[in-house]
């Protein structure tokens, strides 16, 4: 046959058989049992992202089965002469291809599985997956290059090495956010799901981390706006991290009270009242301090921890809201500042003297 100049049927054959298919199926079996097993307690997000990548890869593999059971009715039943014969090759080469797209596939799902069930806490970033992916691809196809199409590669890369360079410098920039994006990923400096403030030279940018892809970092701001970053440059900024389940974040809010009111009672409000708000973790506890006394006021300072950086600003208000109350509700009073204004009769010219609280 004409295409078997240049198609190795031999190999071909060795590979589609019935042996080899049960043993890809056996494979997707397999990561679906991983999934069953190990993966029960996953979110709804992440049990419907594997859905979808479970549905795809049963779609595939309907689609090579379909393709091989032509490919062996086909070859069982023409002969040599026959016209049929001629399109055998093309279909041997259609279905070594669909199973290879079919093991990939596999290959990816099992990859993401075992990411999610190594990060119960956080999103899978897809540039671990993808670089694997990008690489098993690569391996089959110069694999199936050198072996159905008898083509020598390495003849072919040396002589392309001038090429190679020119073209690594051309993506030097992209090549390093794919490197910088490995390496940040490596030493798990973040994840995703994590507030993040980074500081670069002058520049401070805080936000939530949605997505790590092969160029970038992509986070959500406090005022839910998109910043994508690349990934060099989170490399070699200063990283600070609020998600860590050991470490809360903490705030403080400042209450400026009237010099005539009793400290206690007010240390003691504000903390009752911020141990009432949810958002609020009980421990460590909320706690209130004075740390500044003048002529105007007694200033007492409430610390708190939260879980959320990005819920921090509604929670502000809600001590300030709920703290006031309090305070009013014990008779303690907010600082007033007032000017009083004295007029003295030599030059006809008026005197401000300084604020101070009643």
């Amino acid at each position: 046959m004409t295409s078997e100049k240049w198609i190795n049927f031999q190999i071909l054959q060795d590979f589609l058989g019935l042996e080899p298919y049960f043993l890809l199926g056996a494979l997707s079996f397999a990561t679906w049992a991983f999934y069953k097993l190990f993966l029960k307690d996953l979110s709804e997000e992440r049990h419907k992202n594997l859905g979808n990548h479970f549905a795809n890869l049963i779609r595939h593999f309907v689609i090579l089965s379909l393709l091989l059971g032509a490919y062996l009715l086909l070859f069982e039943t023409v002969s040599g002469l026959s016209s049929w014969a001629r399109i055998l090759p093309y279909l041997a080469l259609l279905t070594f291809i669909w199973g290879g797209i079919v093991f990939v596939k596999t290959c990816r799902t099992l990859v993401l599985q075992y990411l999610f069930m190594g990060s119960s806490r956080s999103g899978v970033p897809l540039i671990l997956v993808n670089i694997f992916t990008i690489l098993l691809s690569i391996l089959i196809l110069f694999w199936s290059i050198s072996q159905i199409f008898n083509i020598q590669l390495g003849p072919l890369l040396a002589t392309s090495a001038a090429f190679s360079v020119i073209l690594g410098l051309a993506l030097q920039d992209t090549l390093g956010n794919l490197f910088a994006g490995i390496s940040l990923q490596i030493d798990r400096c973040y994840e995703i799901g994590d507030w993040l403030e980074i500081l670069n030279g002058s520049q401070k940018i805080t936000g939530q981390v949605l997505e790590i892809t092969w160029r970038s970092t992509i986070l959500r701001g406090l005022s839910d706006e998109m910043i994508t970053l690349p990934n060099r440059a989170m490399a070699q900024a200063q990283l600070s991290n609020f998600s860590h389940p050991d470490y809360p974040v903490m705030r403080s809010q400042v209450f400026r009270i009237q010099l005539s009111s009793d400290p206690k009672v007010a240390i003691q409000a504000l903390e009752i009242a911020a141990s009432q708000i949810f958002d609020i973790r009980g421990i460590p506890a909320p706690f209130a301090y004075v740390n500044e006394i003048n002529e105007n006021w007694i200033q007492v300072k409430l610390i708190y921890y939260i879980e959320n950086l990005g819920a921090q600003f509604v929670i502000g208000d809600k001590i300030l809201r709920l703290g006031l109350e309090a305070l009013e509700k014990h008779g303690v009073h907010v600082a007033k500042q007032r000017f009083e204004v004295e007029w003295y009769e030599t030059g006809s010219r008026a005197q401000i003297s300084p604020p101070h609280s009643p």
